[in-house]
């Protein structure tokens, strides 16, 4: 009996969610209030994360904006405030060490308040092929892309909880849902930021925490300076996203929901023909990306290295 009870019940959710959903098609959703949210933006230096900073300043959230950059994030900072920022405040926090996103997190909450709104934005890219990039590049990839959405996760949620509040954003990317060759790091710790929200997703509505929300982004490869360099086969079909182009799942440009489609139904030699034809094998050959910003962040890693070998041997 609980079977035949829990089928009819599985079903009858089941038939509401998706008619809900067909509604919601139709008559969109009425958008987010962010005005007084206290919200975190991580990599809000530059691109995507500058410019939400910018849009979320003139809805009346209240910004906190945090990048290893502290030169471009006081610059976004002074930008929002042209904007008509309530208020901004900026934090140099790298965010690929897990001891400094909890202290900095501790000094948000001292300074500002519990955030309510936490946007994962930050990521870094090689573009080399998988035997060409270095061990390092690889660690400090998974460090940044993935590992840091379980520091500023764990750093803001508990607040959340207590308030049944809040809301989690992923900035994750098609290639989180695609390997791409010549991305197997920047793939591979994409697909880990996506599989971190979606368990999330289902842990706090298996919990009943249905005032927590959940986000996950996944555009396209966007025109930020990142993929500088990058050759996109037929652009006419996918041409690069725009900054300014920029639910629980949302796939920029949608026909990618298309291809997700094909991915789970296809042979794999059908999707490696798609591949082929789409030019994939070729993406990433004049790939050159942010060189002087990624040059510049590895000389600090560099130099922390040392400093950090040097209080060691001073023990």
């Amino acid at each position: 009996m609980n079977m035949i009870l829990d089928t009819t019940v599985f079903w009858g959710k089941f038939l509401y969610y998706f008619l809900e959903s067909l509604f919601f098609k139709i008559i969109p959703k009425k958008k987010k209030d962010v005005s007084g949210e206290i919200v975190l933006i991580k990599g809000a230096s530059s691109g995507l994360g500058r410019l939400m900073a910018i849009e979320l300043a003139s809805l009346g959230a209240i910004l906190v904006l945090w990048d290893i950059n502290e030169e471009n994030n006081m610059e976004t900072c002074r930008l929002v405030k042209e904007k008509g920022a309530v208020k901004a405040f900026a934090y140099k926090c790298d965010c690929s060490h897990r001891q400094e996103v909890y202290r900095v997190a501790k000094q948000v909450k001292r300074d500002v308040g519990d955030v309510t709104i936490l946007i994962n934005n930050t990521g870094v890219i090689t573009g080399k092929q998988f035997l060409d990039t270095p061990d390092h590049m690889v660690e400090r990839t998974f460090h940044t892309n993935a590992l840091s959405h379980f520091w500023t996760c764990k750093a803001v949620l508990p607040s959340m909880l207590k308030s049944n509040h809040g809301h989690l954003v992923c900035i994750t990317s098609i290639a989180g849902l695609f390997g791409v060759s010549g991305l197997s790091h920047y793939s591979a710790s994409k697909f880990a930021a996506f599989g971190l929200a979606e368990s999330l997703n289902l842990e706090l509505s298996l919990q009943q925490k249905s005032k927590i929300k959940t986000t996950i982004v996944c555009p396209y490869f966007i025109n930020t300076g990142m993929f500088d360099g990058c050759t996109i086969k037929y652009p006419f079909l996918w041409p690069m996203l725009e900054q300014e182009y920029v639910q629980i799942y949302l796939i920029m440009p949608q026909c990618f929901c298309v291809l997700l489609l094909f991915k789970q139904t296809l042979a794999p030699k059908m999707m490696i023909a798609l591949a082929e034809y789409l030019g994939m094998e070729t993406f990433m050959a004049s790939f050159r990306g942010r060189k002087k910003a990624e040059e510049a962040q590895t000389e600090a890693e560099k130099r922390c290295l040392v400093a950090e070998a040097s209080d060691v041997l001073m023990k």
